[in-house]
């Protein structure tokens, strides 16, 4: 991973993106995206994670985030990665998944094709940090999270996506996370 996207002031604030290997559209069932959800209400909660933006796309997860003094935001994102991995290989396995045998080979796969694989691997290593350096660029890191789903041609409107930040925005029901919302 280049220098340009590692985390280098620990106590900044970061636009991430976590992907999938090979892009996989996994997110696109509901148990998946809640596992992703519970394992960053528990990094706010016993971790620093202080989120002031995302949006869980099909393969991805975009986020603008920053650790509370006294953790490392390496650890916490390296153990939500960790965790959901388990948790969401674990799912696929219990739930009637129709992609399931393919999901499971492709994680295989890719596990055996890294060194540092263990039985399934499904999360690209990294997870792109890009330091945000003031309130304007974060506003427009904000946006592009908040108009990735409408860019897909998944809504209309930002407000409209659940599995995003654009309703704590907006102030309107239906939050599935806390954010801290930026000034």
């Amino acid at each position: 991973m280049s220098d340009s996207y590692k985390i280098k002031d620990p106590d900044g604030v970061y636009f991430i993106t976590v992907t999938v290997i090979g892009w996989v559209d996994l997110f696109t069932r509901k148990e998946y995206r809640d596992i992703l959800l519970g394992s960053l209400r528990y990094c706010q909660n016993k971790k620093g994670l202080v989120l002031y933006g995302y949006c869980i796309m099909s393969s991805h997860i975009h986020m603008i985030i920053t650790i509370s003094e006294g953790f490392r935001l390496e650890d916490t994102i390296r153990d939500f990665k960790k965790f959901t991995s388990k948790s969401i290989i674990s799912t696929i396995k219990e739930i009637p998944e129709s992609r399931k045998e393919w999901l499971l080979n492709k994680f295989s796969f890719e596990a055996n094709r890294v060194v540092k694989g263990k039985n399934h691997k499904l999360w690209k290593d990294g997870y792109h940090a890009k330091q945000l350096e003031n309130k304007k660029i974060m506003q427009q890191k904000l946006d592009y999270i908040h108009y990735n789903p409408v860019e897909a041609g998944i809504v209309l409107s930002p407000e409209e996506y659940l599995y995003s930040s654009a309703k704590n925005y907006s102030n309107l029901p239906e939050k599935l996370l806390k954010v801290t919302l930026m000034e």
